[in-house]
């Protein structure tokens, strides 16, 4: 007897949440990395300013702030078809991130949708030793977003949009100081023997 398998609805909401981030529109302070084929001195990275603009090379200033990376790919392509012959166009925005908790370079950081949260991690000089880098926490607009991420989840995956914070918690006190209790513990086991014996 066959025995079907229904997806977990963890995998769903995950799915949901990878589709809410890639489709995210493009806020301020983001990085719009331009590749043309065969036009290298066209291609670069251009940044949205606080209006929701950024220039582009032979084209100028062009209001991107309420567009999602496809939507921006494709008006690209219309717009550059006027001056180049079936322009191939790749489009990848880095998103503002801050990185904040028990890293040893907290701060704002441009991240890739090919990066892992291990190499955010990586961005801001690793995981500090009293860090627990398999706790990071997703915060937005002050308030913490029930997600599981592991050092090996990628960015376009997750639900990390422009804005929000990835927060590395502290290992609990007792992981931290295990050594402590360790030898604590050890002595005071020394010092039960040492009297149980006389």
């Amino acid at each position: 007897m066959a025995i079907a398998l229904l997806p977990a609805p963890v995998a769903a909401q995950d799915l949901s949440a990878s589709r809410e981030a890639r489709n995210a529109v493009l806020q301020p302070g983001d990085i719009v990395r331009l590749r043309i084929w065969r036009e290298p001195e066209m291609s670069g990275e251009y940044e949205v300013d606080a209006s929701g603009t950024a220039v582009f090379p032979r084209i100028g200033p062009l209001a991107v702030g309420q567009l999602s990376p496809d939507s921006l790919q494709t008006l690209l392509v219309s717009v550059y078809s006027v001056q180049l012959r079936n322009p191939s166009i790749e489009v990848t925005v880095l998103r503002r991130v801050n990185v904040l908790g028990s890293v040893r370079n907290p701060g704002l950081y441009h991240v890739d949708p090919t990066m892992t949260v291990s190499d955010v991690m990586a961005m801001a000089g690793g995981v500090n030793s009293d860090g627990n880098a398999n706790r990071v926490e997703l915060i937005r607009q002050g308030r913490r977003v029930s997600v599981k991420l592991s050092q090996q989840t990628l960015i376009s995956e997750s639900p990390v949009r422009s804005g929000d914070q990835l927060w590395v918690p502290q290992r609990s006190w007792l992981s931290r100081n295990a050594g402590v209790v360790a030898a604590a513990l050890t002595g005071t086991a020394l010092v039960v023997a040492a009297v149980i014996t006389h």
